[in-house]
């Protein structure tokens, strides 16, 4: 039984009659998931992570939720970023979400996307959020078992920046089917890219891959692409974790525009194809 639980083989069946059932790691990390409501249905949660800000992680997290929605799958997104909530902004969400006794209603974007966020409780949207930690990520546990979802093909969490609380409490508290982590070129940024790597095979959720936002500018007079940030080493990186490269994304006016008109759900992001096939498969 001890070799069982060391190679990580145990079965329900074997699990039953073991002496360290109760201390076992597996069991304690099952038994910490918090349960949806029973009016939430999803097939597949894909947290959005990045070791640092200012990365364009809500960006790309908008960007795959996009992706899914123009394939005709029924997509969510919970924005998990309390203290720098920005996905209903882009979206042109302003009202508040409402509720019953039964839960909190996510607010429905333009092309159908369930979209909850701190910005849509609070009483006006420049209200800084000033809790502690463990307040936050209350509020996001919240976010998924009392917000009645619906059946939901994807529901992506946009998780704030780093590897605290927030992260730890979504690996820990939702079935997380899978991580992307979002970079940029920058040589610090790739050393970040590591922590957030680790931190999600210590939690025993996988990475679907690395996106790289800001990648380069596209001359629009020649197309060239200037490498503003500096020579992107994204590719080595990934190949040194073992993992895929999902994306590179430019720095794109027209993706800046379109954010600045809060019209993010008419964006189709080509960039990210190859994240999209995995998120199918």
């Amino acid at each position: 039984m001890a070799e069982e639980q060391n190679n990580g083989s145990c079965s329900p069946e074997s699990c039953s009659s073991c002496a360290h059932a109760d201390s076992c790691p597996s069991k304690q990390k099952e038994s910490m998931k918090v349960a949806p409501n029973e009016y939430t249905h999803v097939k597949k949660v894909i947290g959005v992570v990045s070791g640092k800000g200012g990365v364009g992680k809500s960006m790309v997290t908008a960007s795959l939720a996009r992706m899914m929605r123009e394939q005709g799958y029924s997509v969510g997104i919970l924005d998990a970023d309390i203290t720098g909530p920005s996905i209903p902004k882009m979206y042109g969400i302003h009202e508040h979400a409402v509720g019953n006794e039964l839960g909190m209603f996510p607010c429905i974007a333009k092309d159908e996307t369930r979209i909850m966020s701190v910005n849509l409780l609070l009483d006006s949207e420049d209200t800084p959020v000033i809790w502690r930690g463990p307040i936050i990520a209350g509020v996001v546990t919240q976010f998924w078992n009392e917000v009645l979802w619906g059946d939901l093909d994807y529901l992506f969490v946009d998780m704030p920046p780093g590897t605290g609380d927030v992260p730890l409490t979504v690996f820990q508290s939702l079935p997380v089917d899978g991580v992307i982590i979002v970079t940029s070129p920058q040589d610090l940024v790739q050393m970040i890219v590591k922590k957030a790597y680790y931190m999600a095979k210590q939690m025993d959720v996988p990475v679907l891959g690395i996106v790289e936002n800001y990648s380069y500018l596209e001359c629009p007079d020649c197309g060239k692409k200037i490498p503003v940030f500096g020579e992107s080493h994204v590719e080595e990186t990934a190949e040194e974790l073992g993992v895929k490269v999902l994306g590179k994304m430019p720095l794109d006016p027209k993706l800046a525009s379109i954010v600045e008109e809060e019209k993010f759900y008419e964006v189709t992001n080509d960039y990210l194809k190859d994240a999209a096939e995995v998120l199918i498969s």
